[in-house]
């Protein structure tokens, strides 16, 4: 088992923490410095093209192609690593193909579109190993699947300001002076991962505006995510995943940020500019208003609420990176009331990885937490 981004799958739930190292693969190496996140190079062995970037937003390219490609772990890694991550180093046939797929995409983008990120591995591959030369015609006559409202949108015509939306949200969930009073959260719950036989319990300990900390007790350890309200970490058992202390970094920083402060929605206008009210959408049969912001980054950042009951049931992200866009979803449901006020007691956490179930059992409020539970978490130690 692996666990990324507080996500538990197996190699075969094709985890961004450990996925597919195509163009490389991972075995610790010198220490980093202090002064910058480390970059992939500066944590794995055999990084030939895929330099210069930190190491979170690496193990999301490892995602984006295995998302790509309808593949996993075991299918670029030698077989027999076994989860012995310095294994996962070795160079093989599908490695060196992955590393000329790379380059060759980046040049297409470079000579045909003047370097913007047009063509990506996805474009062609659509979660096949092998690209389709002849059009589908299942696909032209059958019902085609239904868009994810997160590629950017400009604001469309006849749709309420964003302001409105938030507004109906807020006096949805108890309204904005009420909100404003909820300060701190505990809560105990469950934890479950894609392919995870039994559930794991968990703790979160969250505070205003933007603190939380969420403890998953596994039975390798415990996996720590802490966003302290500037930086964010990642700390998990060596079996969980090969990084010991994963440092979010960039626009996926300041998407994580975002949805530990929707925890104390009241400030939600605050959270990202440029708010605009998109086309609605349907979502489990009910038509959803979508709301699209930029964060400080630059990540983009898009809002579903329901279009009766104005709560929200859907927040999907992503970041850039050099292979291709890396998009998170969260799912919201279960709304119950907590103080005065509700809250949704499950939510479900997808990425191009992985998903993740948490269902909590017990919220309490304004209760006071140490500030120390939201500082940095040491390495998860080694077995």
């Amino acid at each position: 088992m692996v666990r990324c981004a507080n996500v538990r799958v197996s190699i075969h739930g094709c985890l961004a923490a450990t996925i597919t190292l195509w163009l490389v693969s991972a075995t610790f190496v010198a220490g980093q410095g202090p002064s910058r996140p480390p970059l992939a190079e500066e944590v794995f062995k055999n990084i030939q093209v895929l330099k210069g970037m930190p190491v979170d937003q690496f193990m999301g390219t490892m995602g984006f192609f295995s998302a790509a490609l309808g593949m996993n772990c075991t299918d670029c890694h030698v077989d027999e690593s076994g989860g012995n991550w310095a294994k996962y180093a070795d160079d093989n046939d599908l490695k060196r193909t992955a590393r000329r797929m790379v380059q060759m995409v980046a040049g297409i983008n470079k000579g045909s579109f003047a370097g913007r990120q047009v063509v990506t591995c996805n474009t062609c591959h659509r979660g096949s190993t092998k690209p389709s030369v002849m059009p589908s015609l299942n696909l032209l006559y059958g019902t085609p699947p239904p868009d994810e409202p997160g590629d950017p949108f400009e604001a469309a015509p006849g749709q309420p300001p964003a302001d409105q939306v938030f507004d109906k949200y807020l006096k949805a969930l108890g309204g904005a002076d009420r909100l404003a009073k909820v300060t701190s959260l505990v809560a105990k719950g469950t934890y479950k991962a894609f392919d995870d036989a039994d559930s794991s319990p968990m703790d979160i300990y969250a505070r205003a505006p933007g603190q939380r900390a969420t403890i998953v007790h596994t039975l390798n350890g415990d996996s720590t995510t802490i966003i302290d309200g500037r930086g964010a970490w990642i700390a998990a058992p060596e079996a969980e995943k090969p990084v010991p202390l994963l440092e979010i970094t960039g626009q996926d920083l300041d998407g994580v940020k975002l949805e530990a402060a929707l925890a104390f929605p009241a400030a939600i206008k605050t959270l990202a500019t440029k708010w605009r009210v998109g086309p609605p959408a349907v979502m489990n049969d009910k038509e959803a208003l979508t709301v699209q912001g930029t964060t400080a980054a630059g990540a983009t950042v898009t809002l579903c609420f329901d279009a009766e009951s104005g709560l929200l049931v859907r927040l999907i992200r992503y970041s850039e990176s050099p292979v291709g866009r890396l998009v998170s979803r969260v799912d919201y449901d279960d709304y119950r009331d907590v103080s005065g006020v509700k809250m949704p007691f499950h939510w479900t956490v997808s990425w191009l990885s992985g998903r993740s179930v948490f269902q909590l059992n017990e919220v309490r409020s304004n209760v006071a937490i140490e500030p120390a539970r939201f500082a940095k978490p040491a390495p998860a130690p080694r077995k």
